[in-house]
């Protein structure tokens, strides 16, 4: 990477990391919120676990029913009007959680919150690959997606301080939770309506020659993916690849969503906490992980090397969910879920920087696209399924060894990825 192109690279860094990070906070604030008002809104409204996991989980099946024609819309429209939408009709139906009053209405809340917000992640991904070339592009992810556990080191203590206004004003505390976190959201999205550029070309604190510089490097790597491999949308959307890596999100999705929704619970009954303290407790593990993601995204990009950094953080996982389905004791547990949140989501920059090796185009949107929708599938999987094993056996173990089984599948399917053609053969 030449001096000049380290400068822009800084620039853009500096003008649009921050801003993104800010908004993947918000949107998983209130896609995971509901965790925590689980503590007071399962039992005012007499859910089970299996209610709560399959309401929780819902939210995804809306989510993947909407991804694909979300990110296609967004390649044709531009990030930042598109973006724009997602932000404004999630953060409206996210407040509106607070007005649920039964199991079937926790359903369709859910849901729609999942079509609101279908888009928004494989959106900016591709959006972050029309600003960074491809050596460079796990760090930047990494960057972004250190939003998920800074999200849950925010929201944990400030669920646990709305959860604790129960009863002013007339609301429950979990009402409060749900208001207070959906109107960033849609705030916000006026705000990206108005300063997200979409692309260097648009931006004029970038100098001419930065802007070419960095148009025609991006421009140069998706015409090398095209020349190389030829893929279509068509044949992206079918390709073998595309749905191995699927598949891989599928297993890191249903361990990553399987913790954090279930955490405050496990946490509780372990020990007894109040929700204010449940709430702060429950930030620690994500305080490593967003440490994690970064450090592991920056080494990622340093030695070229993705697969082993996608592979070993799922194995460190595994040893973490299967240590927390067998400790009973808070503070070992404690250390336990911080080691399988570190490696979930440890992979997830590395892991977004191989799609960009044989990708361009709207094929490069609806493959990521497709690739996370299969994933969220997982965020569905994962919270029902320990729902159900909670009811079944009255204790988390069979569900977090279910999700240990998982990330298992998952590293090895890496590497077997490791050794197909398309990606080796990829332009960085």
């Amino acid at each position: 990477m030449s001096a000049a192109e380290s400068v822009a690279l800084r620039r853009v860094t500096w003008r649009l990391l921050p801003f993104l990070l800010v908004t993947y906070i918000i949107c998983w604030l209130d896609r995971v919120n509901v965790g925590f008002a689980a503590l007071q809104m399962n039992q005012d409204l007499g859910f089970s676990a299996t209610v709560y996991g399959f309401g929780a989980g819902v939210f995804f099946a809306g989510y993947a029913l909407f991804e694909i024609p979300s990110n296609l819309i967004l390649a044709r429209v531009g990030a930042r009007r598109w973006i724009a939408r997602i932000m404004i009709t999630w953060g409206l139906i996210s407040a509106c959680m607070m007005f649920v009053f039964d199991s079937r209405s926790f359903y369709v809340l859910r849901f729609l919150l999942g079509v609101a917000e279908a888009g928004f992640l494989p959106g900016i991904i591709y959006y972050l690959g029309n600003w960074y070339p491809g050596p460079q592009r796990a760090r930047a992810v990494g960057w972004f997606m250190s939003a998920i556990p800074l999200s849950i080191v925010i929201g944990g203590p400030l669920a646990g301080m709305l959860l604790s206004m129960d009863g002013l004003m007339g609301l429950r505390g979990w009402q409060w939770l749900y208001l207070v976190e959906g109107a960033p959201a849609f705030f916000l999205g006026f705000v990206v309506l108005a300063v997200l550029p979409d692309k260097p070309s648009d931006v004029r604190w970038l100098s001419e020659s930065e802007r070419d510089l960095l148009s025609a490097r991006i421009r140069a790597e998706q015409e090398q993916a095209r020349a190389q491999h030829g893929l279509g949308l068509g044949r992206a959307m079918l390709h073998p690849t595309v749905w191995a890596l699927a598949l891989i999100m599928f297993t890191c999705q249903s361990g990553s969503y399987g913790l954090t929704l279930w955490m405050p619970q496990i946490l509780k009954g372990l020990s007894g906490l109040s929700d204010l303290l449940v709430g702060m407790i429950s930030a620690l593990p994500y305080v490593a992980a967003a440490i994690g993601m970064v450090l592991i995204g920056a080494s990622s990009d340093r030695s070229g090397e993705r697969f082993l950094h996608i592979a070993i953080p799922s194995l460190v996982a595994v040893i973490g969910f299967v240590a927390s389905a067998w400790i009973t004791s808070p503070l070992p547990a404690l250390v336990a879920l911080t080691v399988a949140a570190v490696g979930d989501l440890g992979s997830r920059g590395p892991f977004w920087a191989l799609p960009g090796r044989f990708l361009a185009g709207s094929a490069a949107a609806g493959a990521i696209a497709l690739i996370n929708t299969v994933g969220s599938l997982g965020g569905f999987v994962g919270p029902y399924a320990v729902g159900l094993v909670k009811d079944a056996t009255g204790n988390f173990t069979g569900g977090l060894m279910f999700l240990a089984l998982l990330l298992l599948l998952g590293a090895f399917g890496t590497l077997r990825l490791r050794d197909a053609a398309v990606l080796r053969a990829g332009p960085h």
